[in-house]
């Protein structure tokens, strides 16, 4: 069910590759909240606009994932201050993770963050992600881990997390999260889709009590190449279509 919370529409205001990408940002938001990996208002994805200018496109602080339209997406700056009109608030403190990472990694276009059970449940673990699944062999090899400095609002954190972070996909936010990159919306999407699904099976099999059968190293070494075959080398691009499919079906208004 789509709420009318009155916001003019940017259609035809914006430029056509800004206006698709905010489309495809709101749909992400849309699904995160669908597939339960939000937390409440207090995630974000950012998505950075093509262009020279470095200027982004991040939720309206306050409200809830599944109210997030295409239209209501707030343009910012690198340091987060709101580059247009907008009856919204913004969370600078919430875009210093953002931030940093788009600051030192041109191909992440896309910047997702979440705080769901699963995944900080298995940030909290010493060893994190264990090879014991098909889906986490495709996020162990590309994964890296930062460790907890406290509410992610100082900007001296942000060399260390760039550091930590490297030229990974998949980012293990130690005792607060997962964070996924990619070079499309899409990408990242599907990149958390199998983050926070091999936090699921192993918080699921740990609870089982039994001893855990490791995945051989030459496996997960391997895994690249059994990504792009399953994709046919698309990438998150092969999926997408059907998720917004899954959206139309269900509130269109994503778009609005």
């Amino acid at each position: 069910m789509s709420v009318n919370l009155g916001i003019p529409s940017l259609k035809g205001k914006v430029t056509d590759a800004e206006w698709q990408l905010r489309c495809d940002l709101a749909a992400a938001y849309r699904l995160v909240d669908q597939f339960g990996w939000s937390d409440l208002v207090f995630t974000h994805i950012s998505a950075r606009i093509p262009g020279p200018d470095h200027h982004f496109l991040i939720n309206p602080y306050g409200l809830a994932f599944d109210e997030i339209t295409a239209s209501s997406l707030v343009k910012v700056d690198a340091q987060c201050n709101k580059l247009h009109e907008s009856p919204f608030l913004v969370n600078p403190a919430g875009f210093v993770i953002h931030s940093a990472v788009h600051e030192v990694r041109d191909d992440a276009l896309c910047v997702l963050h979440t705080h769901t059970r699963a995944g900080v449940a298995v940030s909290a673990q010493k060893h994190g992600v264990l090879p014991i699944s098909q889906q986490s062999t495709f996020v162990l090899a590309s994964l890296a881990y930062h460790d907890y400095e406290g509410v992610a609002f100082r900007a001296d954190e942000k060399p260390r997390l760039q550091a930590d972070l490297g030229r990974a996909t998949c980012l293990c936010l130690r005792n607060h999260g997962l964070l996924t990159v990619g070079p499309t919306i899409a990408d990242a999407f599907l990149a958390m889709y199998l983050f926070e699904s091999a936090c699921q099976i192993q918080i699921a099999a740990q609870a089982g009590g039994g001893e855990l059968i490791h995945v051989d190293p030459a496996i997960i070494a391997g895994v690249a190449e059994a990504v792009r075959v399953q994709t046919g080398g698309l990438g998150g691009a092969f999926l997408w279509p059907t998720l917004l499919r899954r959206l139309e079906r269900r509130d269109p208004s994503y778009r609005d």
